[in-house]
């Protein structure tokens, strides 16, 4: 018995000393490598069909055929409203006005959407270098960790792809002051572009940081709840930031953002029991 416990001892040890903070460091950088690896690969792909890239994907929520705006015509004619939420898109002239901005910007946007599409591989690169520096308990009560992230940093970016960004881009193309011609550049477009997708999809990350911070006792449900009021105001001040100043957009933020703080504290309220509970067995073993 002995000498088991003075092999799980030497065991400990020689685990916590293999690795130094330079091999976590090189253990990082090829972490970090093999992400900018798989985004790369995106991002050639993307860049070699730049012609669907930007036709289809990048200039889709401009157009009139895009799917949301007939999926909304025929919502309306279904319900029978006829044509009241078809809506008519403005059509978008762009320009360049760099002598490099075309290449540039084809690249910029060819990495920003590899990015997207690797997401949930750099995701679990990020919890393979996480999860070593864990407890086995901690490991398990993370189980499907990178799923999850993976799938609400997708659902958000889908979220603003499909729903923000054509009523947005529609508002601002067109917003016109009198005897001023509006024709935006390529590169303001794709900035507006990448503002209504990724701060949606961390955003939508909310019930994860919830889900942490409540594990280490750093928020409750109760906390929650009681800075509702000022939540909802914070809500609506990050949804007139990253959306145009009209109603519907903000509508179409605000609401998805309450949703998630609402489930947030079913969450929060979820874990905090089990904490309780890991106490239990403790007591139990504790002699009359």
């Amino acid at each position: 018995m002995a000498l088991d416990q003075v092999d799980v001892d030497q065991e400990e040890k020689k685990v916590g000393k293999e690795m130094s903070f330079l091999d976590h460091l090189e253990e990082l950088r090829w972490h970090i490598i093999r992400s900018l690896s798989v985004i790369s690969v995106f991002g050639i792909v993307l860049f070699l069909n730049q012609e669907w890239m930007f036709n289809v994907l990048i200039f889709g929520p401009s157009k009139q055929d895009f799917i949301t705006y007939r999926a909304l015509c025929s919502f309306s004619k279904s319900m029978g409203l006829g044509d009241t939420m078809c809506f008519a898109a403005t059509k978008v002239n762009l320009q360049t006005i760099g002598f490099a901005e075309p290449f540039v910007t084809s690249m910029w946007v060819s990495f920003v959407v590899g990015l997207i599409l690797a997401a949930p591989y750099v995701l679990w690169e990020i919890w393979r270098f996480v999860s070593p520096g864990l407890l086995p308990k901690e490991q398990k009560a993370a189980t499907g960790a990178v799923a999850v992230c993976s799938f609400l940093f997708l659902l958000g970016v889908v979220f603003g792809y499909f729903l923000m960004a054509p009523f947005a881009i529609n508002f601002l193309i067109g917003y016109t002051i009198p005897g001023v011609t509006n024709v935006p550049t390529l590169n303001s477009y794709i900035n507006y572009m990448v503002m209504f997708t990724l701060p949606l999809g961390l955003v939508f990350e909310l019930p994860v940081v919830v889900y942490i911070l409540a594990r280490i006792g750093l928020i409750t449900a109760q906390d929650m709840r009681a800075f509702r009021r000022q939540a909802i105001v914070v809500i609506l001040i990050v949804a007139g930031i990253i959306t145009p100043p009209d109603v519907v957009s903000q509508l179409f933020v605000t609401i998805p953002l309450y949703t998630l703080y609402e489930v947030s504290i079913l969450i929060a309220k979820r874990v905090a029991p089990r904490d309780d509970d890991d106490d239990e067995p403790s007591k139990a073993v504790t002699p009359s």
